[in-house]
């Protein structure tokens, strides 16, 4: 089950192992991210096949959009009556799926569990939470979501440290990426700053999307700075992007993964973009006060700095000024989480 850009990343590579073992899988995309031009080329970048059922749960309000994706997927959950159902992340289709298969004729599955970022003004925290208290397994991404799901509680045989499958998608897919140049094709030469802001608290907010760009824009007096940005951030920025501060169209997965591994420093409010760059041992400066993946902060190259722009602007230079990080690789982000996956749900 997929809701978002991002969960095919992870999807893509537990299907394919599931596949190698024989094991018959029902791919649904609820489509909470309804670009269907970008969602498609992702897809033929990862190699992963299109949707076997599209929910079309489309944007709302929180309410919305759970009582949308529960009522499409029930029928779906009765008829094929799977012996198991796979949930990925965090977003508004992973919490309507999983209370769906919860109550169902199926074993639920949580991939990417135990993440916490202890801000429960994050939508995304309150999904997580109750994702894993009604999940049968929990696939774990570090040992520190192990650690937090024994904190809560939790009975350790529910629990199996898989490792990362953002990760597997990442190492499949680098050769690939690499070829395609995306940087020269913007005209850029020399070292540059990858940027991504999408999280409602920094775009919708004008003072501290203001705040942001003109970070950015002070930034970019030192390197060209690239913000890749989906239609509705590009609305908020009409008239807004500083000089400097290059502004394409949403990218696809091989283009931004080439982009981002090219780049001398990221900004961004990403999850997965923290955890990318943290294997390419990209220097990244993370605009949130809170991150669930502290791992990438303890053991990989990023640093959570909050938003203000005197703060994102010092962490940026130091980095800037730093010699380029090594790859760091957490315990399991060795490319074969999906396949420990797989084995799991084999047994």
């Amino acid at each position: 089950m997929a809701g978002t850009r991002p969960n095919l990343v992870k999807v893509a590579p537990v299907v394919a192992a599931l596949h190698a073992r024989g094991i018959t899988t029902t791919f649904v995309d609820a489509a909470q991210h309804y670009d269907d031009v970008l969602s498609a080329e992702i897809r033929r970048d990862l190699g992963l096949r299109d949707p076997d059922l599209v929910l079309h749960t489309g944007s709302g309000t929180h309410a919305e959009q759970l009582s949308r994706v529960a009522l499409a997927f029930e029928p779906v959950l009765d008829e094929l009556r799977p012996d198991w159902t796979l949930v990925f992340g965090d977003v508004n289709t992973t919490l309507g799926c999983a209370l769906v298969a919860a109550k169902g004729p199926t074993r639920l599955a949580h991939v990417e569990a135990g993440l916490r970022s202890g801000d429960r003004d994050m939508p995304e925290e309150i999904n997580r939470l109750a994702v894993d208290a009604v999940s049968d397994v929990l696939f774990a991404p570090s040992e520190e979501a192990v650690a937090q799901l024994a904190h809560e509680g939790v009975d350790p045989a529910r629990v199996h440290l898989v490792g990362n499958t953002m990760i597997d998608s990442l190492q499949r897919s680098l050769p690939a990426a690499r070829g395609r140049r995306v940087a020269a094709g913007l005209g850029i030469t020399g070292p540059y700053v990858v940027a991504t802001l999408h999280r409602p608290s920094n775009v919708d907010v004008p003072a501290i999307l203001d705040g942001l760009l003109g970070a950015l824009g002070e930034l970019a007096h030192r390197l060209p700075v690239v913000l890749p940005a989906h239609p509705r951030l590009q609305e908020r920025l009409a008239g807004r992007a500083p000089d400097g501060v290059q502004v394409v169209g949403a990218l696809g997965y091989l283009d931004f993964l080439g982009l981002l591994d090219g780049a001398a420093l990221a900004v961004t409010d990403s999850g997965g973009v923290q955890e990318e760059t943290t294997v390419l041992g990209v220097p990244c400066i993370t605009v949130r006060t809170t991150t669930e993946r502290a791992v990438t902060a303890t053991e990989g190259s990023n640093q959570v700095v909050g938003t203000e722009p005197t703060a994102v602007l010092a962490a940026a230079h130091d980095s800037l000024a730093r010699p380029r990080p090594g790859t760091a690789a957490p315990v399991g982000w060795d490319g074969q989480a999906a396949e420990r996956i797989a084995d799991v749900l084999a047994g």
